[in-house]
């Protein structure tokens, strides 16, 4: 955050920014509001994946280990999930579920900015680290850049001053969103990518407005509660609306903490998942097809491309070629699955980072997760759903804790040779 003297330089001759008496952060008091802000609504919208929280041990992950014995420096890699997972131990149970528009203990751009450092680094190799604090201060430009656009018909009403806001950051800065969600235009599923090219996500977009709104409501221009309408179609754009004309039908569209962490990191999970095609809604089927886990006699017609793609995809892990343009991303989905697992989400996790690992013949390590997630799968056994696509799930999983346990009983069932060029390979430019 600047200093109070980079804050009133910023303000226009219509607008005055009360000089604080010393620097200020954005996530000072945690939880509490400062005294002058209004009274905000607590949104919780409750879930069964917090449950197994408390009992999850330590997990030593796979990724930046192998990099290292390959002879790649993941220093920087290391120390931008450090710093992400410094943020998410800010987060109590309450916390995960409290609404973004009122969260006061994570600087959630700061989260999603060590997202980008750490694939940034595991992907370029550079020699230094992607500027974090830099990118935080361009986002606090944005914020203070609204100052010299406000003006006194703004503060007509709640609707102007908010509709104000969305002509500022989609028109005068001219940010739009991308319908993208694959890995022909990554960018749009980074922070500091979406902030230089003004191309984003939706969930990035809403990442943004947030940190906007904290930023006016800590300048006391905003006194309302509010909230960020979340679109769940391709096209919408997120928008703030006042929470006192909020609709019934407002209410899946509310992100949480919780949820804006892992859209992120699911997001890019989707994008970089080695196996692109086959069985649209699980990733782990995907997987599971490659590695022969899924009964071919289970009746489901598959197109020659699908048969095609996956075989192609396991010939590639197999010559040891990692990344392929459209073809995913072992590196970035492996550092997708390891940081959902420490934003302890869903158990399901586990489940598909034991066979990203299972693929680049981490057998050991593959059979540890697959456990971890049978032991942890009991806490949701009652809320599971039954159907067609878990039943699938359930078989491959069998079929594949078998094959590990087998694989154990072998000599010689460490790592093959070829996991070395899996994930030492040069990687392809964004």
């Amino acid at each position: 955050m600047s200093s109070a003297s980079s804050v009133t330089a910023a303000s226009s001759s219509s607008l005055l920014i009360p000089k604080p008496s010393q620097k200020f952060s954005k996530f000072q008091s945690c939880p509490s509001f400062p005294p002058s802000a209004p009274p905000c609504y607590r949104v919780m919208c409750r879930s069964e994946s917090l449950q197994y929280a408390s009992s999850s041990p330590d997990l030593k992950f796979a990724l930046h280990d192998v990099l290292d014995s390959s002879g790649i420096d993941t220093s920087h890699a290391r120390e931008a999930r450090k710093g992400f997972v410094t943020e998410i131990q800010k987060l109590s149970d309450i916390e995960r579920e409290t609404s973004i528009s009122i969260n006061k203990c994570v600087d959630l751009g700061r989260a999603a900015l060590y997202i980008s450092a750490e694939d940034d680094s595991l992907i370029s190799h550079s020699s230094v680290p992607l500027p974090v604090d830099a990118f935080l201060e361009r986002l606090d430009d944005l914020s203070m850049g609204y100052c010299s656009h406000y003006n006194s018909s703004s503060r007509s009403s709640r609707g102007n001053f908010l509709e104000s806001i969305e002509k500022y950051l989609y028109v005068k800065k001219g940010f739009r969103r991308s319908r993208a969600k694959n890995q022909a235009e990554p960018r749009a599923l980074y922070l500091h990518s979406v902030l230089t090219h003004r191309s984003g996500s939706a969930v990035m977009l809403v990442l943004i407005h947030t940190e906007i709104l904290k930023m006016l409501r800590l300048w006391g221009l905003l006194d309302f509660d509010v909230e960020i309408f979340f679109p769940h179609d391709l096209h919408g754009l997120p928008r703030a609306y006042d929470k006192q004309k909020s609709k019934d039908t407002d209410q899946p569209h509310i992100m949480t903490v919780q949820m804006l962490l892992e859209e992120i990191l699911r997001n890019l999970k989707d994008a970089f998942w080695p196996f692109q095609h086959d069985h649209p809604d699980s990733l782990f089927l995907r997987a599971a097809h490659a590695a022969n886990f899924i009964d071919k006699s289970s009746g489901t017609q598959e197109s020659g491309y699908q048969l095609a793609s996956a075989k192609a995809a396991r010939h590639r892990l197999e010559r040891g070629v990692w990344t392929s343009v459209r073809f995913g991303d072992m590196r970035r989905a492996l550092s997708a699955c390891e940081r959902l697992i420490l934003l302890k989400t869903d158990p399901k996790e586990m489940r598909d980072y034991s066979i990203l690992l299972y693929h680049c013949g981490l057998y050991d390590q593959a059979l540890k997760y697959l456990k971890l997630y049978q032991d942890t799968k009991s806490y949701f056994s009652e809320s599971q759903s039954t159907n067609s696509i878990s039943t699938l799930e359930d078989d491959a999983v069998q079929k594949f804790i078998v094959r590990l346990k087998l694989i154990a009983m072998e000599e010689g069932w460490s790592q093959p040779s070829y996991v070395r060029n899996f994930l030492g390979n040069s990687s392809e430019p964004w």
